[in-house]
């Protein structure tokens, strides 16, 4: 049987701009909710979760990835906002929001899920929502809580960046948290 791989296509983010986010986690943390937050180098912005796939298959993962991107120039976005999935009531995920050129990212998003499906990869079934998550909840949070520590970032607005690529990842689940490492890296070129 041949290798698989677990892997997803994501946005690197620039160091200042994770560090911008750490503080925000950190501000968060103080409050002692029972949360597994993402390790601050693993943050980064998944354009589409992949699982499993043949180690193969990585090469034609990556064409689909540059044939999607080839029309696109770098793209300008700012993390703004802070909230939680699904709500407030049972939270699973607390996440930082994106803004700025979202439009042009989801339009990007749209088209490597098209290329994907192409190559054998199910569309995402629910709609794309920009987002980087910072943890995920692992027991009942008083709502009032919650809400009173979302409140204290809800300003929070990072410098803009710009996305110039978009990254195939692998993920190896280890002990102390997951392991990305760069498989494939393409470029979003000004024309």
């Amino acid at each position: 049987m041949s290798n698989t791989i677990r892997t997803f296509i994501a946005i690197e983010l620039p160091e200042k701009i994770v560090f911008a986010i750490s503080k925000v986690q950190e501000g968060i943390r103080s409050y002692g909710f029972k949360i597994r937050w993402v390790r601050p180098e693993n943050i980064h912005f998944t354009l589409k979760f992949l699982g499993n796939i043949k180690e193969a298959d990585t090469e034609k993962v990556g064409k689909a990835i540059f044939e999607s991107v080839k029309e696109y120039k770098p793209i300008s976005l700012k993390a703004k906002g802070i909230g939680v999935f699904p709500g407030i009531k049972k939270p699973r995920i607390v996440w930082i929001g994106i803004s700025d050129q979202l439009n042009i990212l989801t339009e990007l998003q749209k088209t490597l899920d098209e290329k994907l499906k192409e190559i054998g990869f199910p569309k995402e079934k629910r709609s794309f929502r920009g987002h980087l998550t910072l943890g995920r909840v692992k027991a009942k949070i008083d709502p009032k809580r919650l809400s009173d520590a979302l409140k204290e970032f809800a300003k929070f607005e990072s410098e803009s960046f710009s996305v110039d690529r978009v990254i195939l990842y692998k993920s190896e689940l280890k002990p102390k948290g997951a392991v990305y490492t760069k498989l494939v890296n393409v470029l979003l070129i000004e024309n």
